[in-house]
This record gives C-alpha cells, structure tokens and sequence, in this order.
C-alpha cells in the first residue's frame, strides 16, 4: 500500500517540520488539498504555500483540487512539478480537454470521485489518466468519518480499470485508517491518503504510516 499524508493535519506554523516528518517516516507522496471556499466550503493553501512544501519534501506532491476554474489552479500549481493534479469529476464541463492539459505539463492527470459519483461516470476516461481518487467522506474537511459504501465502489472501480488501463491507480481519501485499510486493499486500492490519523497517531508519524503501509 502507497502512504500519501494530507499535509490538511499539519501544524501550519511547523509546517517544514511537518513535511519532513512524514518524508523521513516513510510515506509515498505528499498529499496537498487545495480549496476555494467555492467548490466547497472551506479555504486552504494557494501556490505560495505549496511551494515552501515543496521545498522541503524529499517526496512527490499529490496535488488535490477541490476548486472551480480547475483549469486556472493547473496553470498556478503546474511549476511546482507535482507528480500528480487531481481533479473533480463533477466541476470540470471538460474533463478530458483538462486531462490533456495536464499531461502536457509533464503531469500525471487523476480524476476525482465525490461519494454520490459513480465510477461508471468516468469509465471513458480511464484511459487517460494515471489515477483515480475515490473520496471516502465529503470533501472541505479533515477528521471526518469514514464512508463505508467507498470498498464496494472500488470494487466496481478496478472491474473497469482492469478492463479500460490497468496501470492506473486507485486511490482513497477520508477517514482512512488501520483498521479500515485491509478491506480497501483487498477491494484493490493502490494508495491511502491519510491526515489525522498519521499526524494524531500515539505511536507517532513514522508508526501511523508502517502500519498503513
């Protein structure tokens, strides 16, 4: 299992020490949640700040949009080098001219499932993208309960990844933990993504994501 922590957890006025504790605990990528206050209600980091993360991270950013004008977030995060820009399905008028442009950008396109959104709603454009992100509980907020009805649509998930591009990735967002991280795998989930529990776990950072892992 591929460990991304959510940086959403982090304490922002540590946040360099932050990202390094999770690089150095061992985690896959670095999981950036960008929100406008307009696609959903609440407001995070803009490119100023990411980029101070990347700065620091000895690891890949995972970027997730959770905006309007997805087009115009590309253009502001697209220098930052992220391995991935994620998107939601459900904002986007043009989802694969926007898949394109991020690709072109020498970035892997991912695609954004909120929990109401089939993933039939995407089967045409598994093809062109290295990821699938399924939220597990409603985006704007971390701390939230995890959604279980997320395992059975993974499932159904990697029936059309397997068919459609079976590199591509599928990935899980929400209330995820280690008692919930066997049943995603075994539904076939690549990556976790995690906040909370990495940054609150007892054991501490490094512990949170071995036993995710």
């Amino acid at each position: 299992m591929l460990v991304a922590p959510s940086i959403l957890s982090a304490d922002f006025g540590y946040l360099a020490r932050d990202v390094e504790a999770i690089c150095e605990g061992g985690c896959d990528f670095v999981h950036v949640d960008v929100m406008d206050g307009h696609f959903v209600p609440n407001l995070t980091i803009g490119p100023v700040v990411v980029d101070a993360v990347a700065r620091v991270a000895t690891k890949p950013l995972d970027i997730h949009l959770m905006v309007q004008n997805n087009s115009f977030f590309v253009d502001l995060f697209a220098p930052l080098a992220p391995e991935f820009i994620s998107f939601h399905i459900e904002e986007e008028k043009h989802p694969h001219r926007l898949i394109q442009k991020i690709r072109s950008l020498g970035i892997r396109p991912a695609v954004v499932l909120n929990p109401h959104t089939p993933p039939e709603a995407i089967e045409f454009l598994l093809e062109d993208i290295d990821m699938v992100l399924l939220m597990s509980v409603n985006p704007g907020f971390g701390g939230q309960k995890f959604i279980s009805s997320v395992i059975e649509k993974a499932k159904r998930l990697k029936k059309l990844i397997l068919q459609k591009n079976p590199a591509c990735l599928i990935e899980v967002d929400g209330g995820v933990n280690d008692e919930n991280v066997k049943l995603l795998e075994e539904a076939g989930v690549d990556v976790v993504v995690a906040g909370s529990f990495v940054y609150g776990h007892p054991e501490g950072i490094k512990e949170a994501i071995a036993s995710l892992r």
